[in-house]
């Protein structure tokens, strides 16, 4: 399936030939018939002679609708650029040939109509046609000459968009949804439903869309849509493409998608259905010129023309060829799309750009601006990557592919993937090295210290996302436990409690189930903050009731247990232990919570084998 849409100055024959191609007529009012011009989008389709099916757009011509020519070939990877034999290269044929240089389109064919009125002129217009096409993507597409009236030249015209639809690049079919709406109405017993052009990614019937506007106020039935749609969830009711009722939709393909949630009044052309969360709605966007006029001589404020949507931004030129655009409404918006810029109330095309970053860094210092044309300047097409990970110091993964970046299998030099965040390898090395620094300054400081709390390291870090802090953890070569951050190995001591506690670990190391009484701490100094320093350094272990042994006693204590007969009494393994019923309950409790031993009944405990 393919959608092919028209192009061409007024009066040329695209509806006519759309109508001889598929059989269909695609002025649907009464004003176009009455008037012989096309002002809406038409629609039609057809089978081609090796059974490919196609869809058409047939756009109005005049420079009036322009707006309304650029909603119907925005969406359109094809193009028939028509040029009539009679009259030859007109004032809306440049019009149309900027607006495809500036959407990219390098797919489609040069259809000379007319050529009942003036055979012998054929071969100059198409000659003048590709002198004047030269510089864009149809320049050296394939002629066709054909009068719609007497039928010559359809059946090649025919053969060569078979040719065209089968040389097109295969759309995504697994790529989020972005389908820009040009229609919207009410069916009677259906509901809602809006028609486009389903460019890439699969549509079933039950998915979940969001939508969401580029307009505000009221819709004008396929002409602006409301504002009040935007963020609306809606749900697919119903698929239909070519009059056909399916469960699935792939592309490129004519949708009409019949939505549950949402009133056709609040939906009109520009406003668009997404994926959920799949697409960075923004503003602001920096650009680079791909056609046209240059950002500095032009205008400063333009019409943006992505989709079917048309939204007025501000212009803050970085030179000729790049600049800031700050949207009026947000758009959903992915490195490497293609825009229309109209400026200055003209009518005609300024000219195409490119998207470069749909998130950009605020421009706050002096001199902010030539740094930043600078880096657009070096910027390749489709995005930097690596670029916008080492500016961020991270970035998710997910928040990379809504920006519609490319992230490889494998990564670029200097980029780190810790778990679901793309890291700079400078930026993790930083942060590493002020940890490091803030952990050792805090134990300076205070030798007591169990540490620097997650939060505040995160903090002093200001690091872009709280999940890194482990990886963060991990590359400074320290130890994250409780809530704090502190360094593996005591290598400073306890300050003036480390005489206490070493005197405390000797004892212990003679008699290891005989833990000191609440007065024995109290004459070595060491209370609950000391104890609590201690054993954050793995030096002492304390238990319920202020029971402090070394780290060592569990293990010697599982030794001594294992030798009683099998299940044994509280009594009997405070015998077994030498000690006190006040040390050995909390122990016994201690090895039950690491699951070495487990009760059996209310008196009696067994290891675990």
């Amino acid at each position: 399936m393919q959608v092919i849409a028209t192009a061409g100055h007024v009066d040329h024959g695209k509806s006519t030939l759309v109508r001889a191609l598929t059989g269909i007529e695609p002025d649907r009012l009464a004003e176009e018939t009455r008037r012989g011009l096309t002002i809406e989008l038409g629609f039609a389709w057809t089978t081609l002679p090796s059974g490919q099916e196609v869809s058409f757009v047939d756009v109005p011509g005049h420079e009036r609708f322009l707006g309304t020519m650029l909603a119907g070939l925005g969406p359109a990877p094809i193009v028939c650029f028509v040029v009539a034999a009679d009259e030859g290269w007109r004032a809306q044929s440049s019009d149309h040939r900027d607006a495809l240089a500036a959407l990219g389109i390098n797919q489609g064919l040069l259809v000379i109509t007319r050529t009942d009125l003036a055979p012998d002129r054929v071969d100059a217009v198409i000659a003048e046609a590709r002198a004047e096409l030269a510089g864009t993507g149809l320049a050296e597409a394939p002629a066709v000459a054909v009068s719609a009236v007497t039928g010559e030249g359809m059946d090649a015209l025919r053969a060569r968009l078979d040719e065209v639809v089968a040389a097109a690049p295969a759309p995504d079919p697994d790529a989020r949804i972005r389908l820009w709406v040009d229609r919207a109405f009410t069916i009677g017993g259906a509901g809602t439903v809006v028609t486009g052009t389903l460019a890439a990614g699969t549509l079933h019937r039950g998915d979940r869309l969001s939508v969401h506007s580029s307009h505000d106020g009221k819709s004008a039935r396929g002409e602006a849509g409301s504002g009040e749609a935007d963020g609306v969830e809606v749900r697919v009711r119903g698929l239909q493409s070519h009059g056909e009722t399916l469960d699935a939709l792939v592309p490129v393909r004519r949708a009409a998608v019949n939505l549950r949630g949402i009133d056709a009044d609040r939906l009109g052309r520009g406003d668009v259905l997404l994926t959920p969360g799949a697409w960075h709605l923004t503003t602001t966007i920096d650009v680079r010129r791909m056609s046209g006029q240059g950002f500095a001589d032009g205008p400063g404020g333009v019409l943006v023309h992505l989709g079917t949507a048309a939204v007025p931004a501000h212009v803050r030129p970085f030179g000729q060829d790049h600049a800031r655009l700050a949207l009026a409404r947000p758009l959903p918006l992915a490195v490497g799309d293609a825009m229309v810029l109209r400026g200055g109330g003209a009518r005609a095309v300024q000219g195409g750009v490119e998207v470069l970053d749909v998130d950009p860094p605020a421009l706050t210092r002096r001199g902010d601006g030539t740094r930043r044309a600078r880096v657009l300047a070096a910027m390749p097409r489709g995005g930097d990557l690596a670029g916008e990970v080492t500016r961020r110091g991270a970035l998710a993964e997910e928040i990379a592919h809504r920006y519609g970046l490319t992230v490889p299998a494998v990564l670029p030099e200097g980029v780190e993937r810790h778990g679901q965040h793309l890291v700079a390898a400078d930026a993790m090395q930083n942060w590493a090295e002020r940890l490091t620094v803030l952990v050792r300054s805090a134990r300076e400081t205070d030798p007591l210290s169990a540490g620097v709390p997650d939060k505040a390291a995160a903090d002093a870090l200001a690091l872009p996302a709280p999940a890194l802090l482990d990886a963060v953890v991990q590359a400074a070569g320290l130890l994250r436990a409780g809530g704090r951050i502190r360094e593996e190995a005591a290598t400073q001591g306890l300050g003036a409690a480390e005489a206490g506690v070493a005197a405390l670990e000797q004892r212990l190391a003679g008699a290891h189930f005989h833990a000191p009484e609440a007065e024995d701490l109290a004459a070595l100094g060491l209370g609950a903050r000391e104890l609590a320093a201690a054993a954050a350094q793995g030096r002492l272990l304390r238990l319920e009731g202020e029971v402090v042994l070394l780290p060592s006693a569990p293990a010697l204590a599982m030794r001594e247990l294992a030798q009683l007969e099998q299940p044994f009494t509280t009594s009997q393994a405070r015998q077994a232990l030498g000690t006190t019923r006040r040390i050995a309950i909390p122990l016994l409790e201690h090895l039950d919570a690491r699951g070495w031993t487990r009760r059996v009944d209310a008196g009696h405990r067994e290891v675990v084998r």
